[in-house]
């Protein structure tokens, strides 16, 4: 439980505890991120990992000087691509009997099948929408994967969409982390960052659940 909750703090507090790291492991605090970045896009099992927040907290870092804008856009760009591209090979091997899993501790088939959904709706434009949705940015590539999208298709939609979800985030923190307002109330912006960020999947999935309800009905 103490685990969890310092996880939480941590996640909610990145302003705090960044500059700590850069300090303490300087020019390694870019492998650092690099590998959480790819984790959080490459591996169905860490979909809490931060992603949008931390990006933005990245960004705003940078204004500051304490990070290269330059480097982080380009190497967290390498990350999630190279993360959606194993996500996607994981979920290609894998095959469509990855839905009669039951749950653990490191898997939930309601996510799965929430990106399942979204992506019959969406299509391949989902690999770009997702990226701006955490979970289902996890998932989506898995699931493009298991449903046998060419890999020539998925990485065209991987590479655009990593590149905007890294761009947006971090540019924004770049641009307007630092700005008053939003500095004195960071832990808020980040909160709302999220909060906005699985609006859309929410509405989403609760938007299926209500039509499948009303068809239901019908039939």
């Amino acid at each position: 439980m103490d685990l969890i909750l310092y996880f939480i703090d941590f996640f909610i507090h990145l302003d705090k505890y960044l500059p700590g790291i850069i300090q303490s492991f300087g020019v390694w605090v870019y492998v650092i991120v690099f590998i959480v970045i790819f984790c959080e896009t490459g591996l169905v099992v860490t979909p809490i990992l931060p992603g949008d927040s931390l990006l933005f907290t990245l960004g705003a870092l940078a204004a500051l000087g304490s990070l290269h804008i330059e480097v982080l856009l380009v190497l967290l760009s390498i990350a999630a691509i190279a993360g959606d591209s194993v996500n996607y090979s994981i979920g290609h091997y894998i095959g469509p009997k990855v839905f009669s899993y039951e749950d653990s501790r490191f898997f939930k088939k309601e996510y799965l099948q929430r990106t399942h959904e979204f992506y019959e709706k969406h299509g391949g434009k989902t690999i770009i929408i997702a990226q701006f949705m955490p979970i289902i940015r996890t998932y989506a590539p898995f699931v493009a994967g298991v449903g046998a999208m060419t890999y020539s298709k998925f990485i065209l939609f991987n590479v655009t969409g990593c590149i905007s979800w890294v761009c947006v985030c971090s540019l924004s923190g770049y641009f307007f982390g630092n700005i008053p307002v939003v500095k004195n109330n960071f832990s808020i912006v980040i909160v709302a960052i999220v909060m906005i960020s699985v609006t859309p999947g929410f509405i989403a999935y609760f938007r299926q659940k209500f039509l499948d309800r009303r068809k239901a009905t019908a039939d």
